[in-house]
Parts: structure tokens; sequence; C-alpha cells
């Protein structure tokens, strides 16, 4: 499958509408992003792009911003060599490193995920992704059912058998992403995760999750926080990601509670945020 690189420039008077643009691409079928000097790259599979839902989004944002792009076709085959080109290394809370297959292992730190980059999103470089992953790093999954929603490349489901977690379950609809936490579980030897392809009705009704992860966006949660109440029970942990503080988290908060979650805490990072909810 050949992918479509748009390269955007974003002429704006404040910086988070960049952002705000990659968040609303996100949610037509663009996986990857890639900031430039004058804006960022945004990365879609060719059969997947859609000119007219690109202009109906891109309409929604003020006049008083100057948006515009070119399209290139890029071949499958050169992608890795995109992600080689820019992948580096990451180390979260000074305890978790992560790397791709061909950088220098380091096992000196306690926790070291091995993530082969590919196309699937989620190689804890996005801050969304670094944010959940400081939250999992001090909560205790020993023995813990997990359910990671748009797990992505599966990074969140790896670090939570590494931190003891005995059954997760990783769901995501994009195939590639499906694939991609397959293969990413074997490189790093983990042995209870359960990838499943598809959307909140891929959700295992019979299992009751005692800790939630969603690293979305502020309209798939919203979607699916109902289908996470059938499968949490008091005290169950929800960790959500992918939006902004205003005006995301005030209507999620608002949402949540209506399903019997709690904000108890959030924290943010470039102007993203990640919440933690108690289920009463």
């Amino acid at each position: 499958m050949n992918y479509l690189e748009l390269v955007f420039t974003i002429r704006a008077a404040e910086s988070f509408y960049q952002d705000l643009i990659i968040d609303a691409l996100a949610g037509i079928g663009f996986d990857t992003f890639q900031e430039t000097d004058t804006g960022f790259s945004a990365y879609i599979p060719q059969p997947d792009f859609n000119p007219e839902k690109l202009a109906e989004v891109l309409a929604g944002f003020p006049s008083a911003i100057t948006i515009s792009y070119q399209v290139n076709q890029i071949a499958q085959q050169n992608w890795n060599e995109v992600w080689e080109s820019n992948f580096e290394p990451i180390i979260i809370g000074n305890i978790c490193y992560v790397r791709a297959t061909f950088h220098t292992p380091h096992p000196e730190y306690p926790y070291e995920i091995v993530i082969d980059p590919k196309m699937a999103f989620g190689t804890g470089h996005h801050q969304t992704t670094t944010l959940m992953m400081r939250y999992m790093l001090k909560t205790d999954f020993k023995d813990k059912t997990v359910l990671d929603m748009g797990c992505g490349t599966g990074i969140l489901a790896i670090l939570a058998e590494k931190l003891g977690a005995r059954q997760i379950t990783a769901i995501d609809y994009d195939p590639v992403c499906y694939e991609s936490t397959l293969e990413n579980s074997t490189l790093n030897s983990c042995a209870n995760i359960s990838a499943l392809c598809g959307s909140k009705e891929a959700i295992p009704l019979q299992t009751s999750f005692d800790i939630i992860l969603a690293n979305i966006n502020r309209n798939i949660l919203l979607d699916q926080i109902e289908q996470y109440a059938r499968v949490s029970k008091p005290g169950t942990l929800l960790f959500l990601s992918g939006f902004y503080e205003k005006p995301d988290l005030e209507i999620i908060k608002d949402h949540s509670e209506r399903y019997g979650y709690i904000l108890s805490d959030f924290q943010q990072l470039n102007n993203w945020v990640a919440a933690k909810f108690t289920k009463l």
C-alpha cells in the first residue's frame, strides 16, 4: 500500500492551532505526523485519503489562519527509511527506555521497550503517549487486568505487562496497528497480551478490567466511555489522553461522571492532557 505525504505550511498567531489541526486530521485517517520548520507533514494510506473531508476539516478553522499543503506520494518500501532517520530512543521517568530495533540496548534501565516503528502510532515520542506512560509508571499493575484502547504499536500494553499485569486486551481498529501490536509483543517477549482488531464492539463484555487505558481523541473517547463503564467495577482506574485542557477536559469530565467515573488528577505536556479517573 502506498502512503500520501501532505506537507502543511501553517501561519497562525497562536502555535496551539497546529496541534488542533493535527488532532482534526487524526480523526479523518491521518496516522503519523512529523513537525517541520514551517508546519508539519501528515501521512495517510492513499486509499483512505478523501480531499472533500480534508477541505471540510480545514474550513472549520478561523480564516485568520493560513493553511496550505502539498501532496506527495510515498512508496511503502521507503517508509522505514523515513522512520529510521527520525526515530531516537527516549527515556520516561528515568526508568523506562524506549528504543527501536536498530538502537543499542540499555539493560541498566528497569524497563526497556523495543518498538519496530513502521507506520503505527505510539513510540512514546508524542506527548500523549509520554503522559500515559508517566501515569503507568506510578501505578500498581501487579496481577491486574488491563484494557488498552487504540493501542497503536502496543507500547502501553507492553509496558503494562512489564509492570506486572496478568492479562492485557489491546484493541485498535487499524489492521496496521493490530499487526504492529502482535509484532512488538513478540519483540518484547510478552505472553499476556491479547490483540484484537476492532473498535468498542471488540471489547470483551465478559471481562471486568482493573485498569483501562485509552489514548485516542476527544470525540472517540466520548463515544466509547459508556462501553468502558460496562467492563469496569468499583475502583477501576481509567486513564485517558489524546485531547487538550480547554475545552476538552471539562467536556470529558462531565461525560465520564454520567457513567460513574470521577476525575482524580490530570497532567499536561505542551498543551496535551492525560487524565486519571476512578470508577465509583
